[in-house]
C-alpha cells in the first residue's frame, strides 16, 4: 500500500472521528437544555402547588383546558401538580442516564 493510500483512509477515519464527535456534542447540549427546562417546570409547580395549598379548602378553583375553565377541586388540582413533577423528574432520570450512556 502506498502512502497515498494511507493518507486517505487516515483523513477518512478522522472525518469519521470528527462527525461522531459532533453528534455527541450536539445530544449533550440538547440534554442539558431539556434538562434545565424540566427543572424550571418543576419549580414552577412547586410554587403554583405551595400557592394553592395556602388557600382554603373549600375555595372554587378553575383549571386551564384548551380555551376554556373547569370547576376543579383544589385536592385534584394539587395531584395533578405533583404527577406533572414526577413526570417531570423521571424525565431527568432518564436525560441523565442517555448523557452517560453518550459519554
Amino acid at each position: 500500500m502506498t502512502s497515498k493510500g494511507v493518507d486517505l483512509e487516515l483523513k477518512k477515519a478522522f472525518q469519521e472521528l470528527q462527525a461522531k464527535v459532533l453528534d455527541t456534542t450536539q445530544k449533550l447540549k440538547l440534554a442539558d437544555i431539556q434538562i434545565d427546562s424540566l427543572n424550571k417546570a418543576i419549580q414552577h409547580s412547586q410554587l403554583t402547588q405551595q400557592e394553592l395549598k395556602s388557600f382554603p379548602e373549600d375555595t372554587n378553583m378553575f383549571n386551564g383546558v384548551g380555551r376554556m375553565f373547569l370547576l376543579t377541586p383544589q385536592d385534584q388540582i394539587i395531584n395533578m401538580l405533583s404527577e406533572k413533577i414526577e413526570a417531570s423528574r423521571e424525565k431527568i432520570k432518564e436525560f441523565e442516564a442517555l448523557v452517560l450512556f453518550v459519554i
